[in-house]
């Protein structure tokens, strides 16, 4: 009997091991595409403000 409760510990110990390694590995998969995102769309929108201002269509608000 102590040997089935030592060995249900063992496993559930390795599990959220297991568990807890895929979800920190998933949370930094997500933060990194996320910074990347971000400057990519930084880069894009300041490449936009730079390079848009010759061909840009203004709208007449009057």
């Amino acid at each position: 009997m102590f040997w089935k409760i030592v060995g249900g510990l063992i496993v559930a110990w390795v599990a959220f091991m297991v568990l807890g390694a895929v979800i920190g590995f998933v949370f930094k998969a997500v933060l990194w595409i996320a910074i990347i995102g971000g400057i990519a769309f930084l880069g894009a929108a300041g490449y936009r403000a730079i390079s848009g201002k010759k061909d840009s269509k203004q709208i007449n608000r009057y």
